[in-house]
């Protein structure tokens, strides 16, 4: 099974970036960082006529890059209690996607992967995070999109997940997991 991280980031080498790297040490990865990309905001053009339009940016090369694994590792910040920016515009566009010609299926297809969601905040994450996986779940739900699991990573200066021996335990269960597939 290949394997997607779709890093939310928006801090190179950041805390969830290290917990979700040793999550998936030795595998391989492609590994997309959204933040290298340029992805504009959906501009919502379901009920209009004529629908939506190319807007220019980098959307349709990531998700094509995207849509080709098997499984999805969803690696971001907790950002006020939600994902980061960029994975949420990354994610909106998704809405865009199913109208889209050049991605019939797109749905359906989805419901065919598997999901996991790493994510590291630094104000009582285990409690405040659990909004987002919440969001989480119910973005897989729409799409059938199984939801195998999550690690919820306590940090927030640089360097500060190193000391969360909990979450790094669970990414080493999570590779091991990830290795049966």
């Amino acid at each position: 099974m290949r394997i997607a991280v779709i890093y939310g980031g928006t801090r190179s080498n950041g805390n969830t970036e290290a917990l979700t790297k040793h999550a998936v040490e030795g595998l391989e990865v492609d590994s997309i960082y959204l933040n290298d990309f340029h992805i504009k905001s959906i501009e919502d053009r379901r009920h209009t006529e004529g629908g939506f339009s190319d807007v220019g940016d980098d959307y349709n090369a990531v998700l094509s890059r995207v849509i080709q694994n098997d499984i999805f590792i969803f690696a971001t910040p907790i950002y006020w209690y939600s994902m980061s920016g960029k994975m949420k515009n990354f994610i909106d566009r998704w809405s865009q996607t199913m109208k889209e010609p050049q991605f019939k299926g797109f749905k359906e297809s989805m419901s065919k992967k598997k999901a996991y969601v790493i994510a590291v905040g630094g104000d009582s994450p285990y409690i405040k995070g659990l909004p987002l996986i919440q969001q989480f779940n119910y973005i897989f739900e729409f799409f059938s999109l199984s939801f195998e699991g999550y690690i919820i990573g306590k940090a927030n200066k640089p360097g500060e997940i190193y000391k969360d021996q909990k979450a790094f335990y669970e990414a080493e269960q999570l590779r091991e997991i990830l290795k049966l597939q």
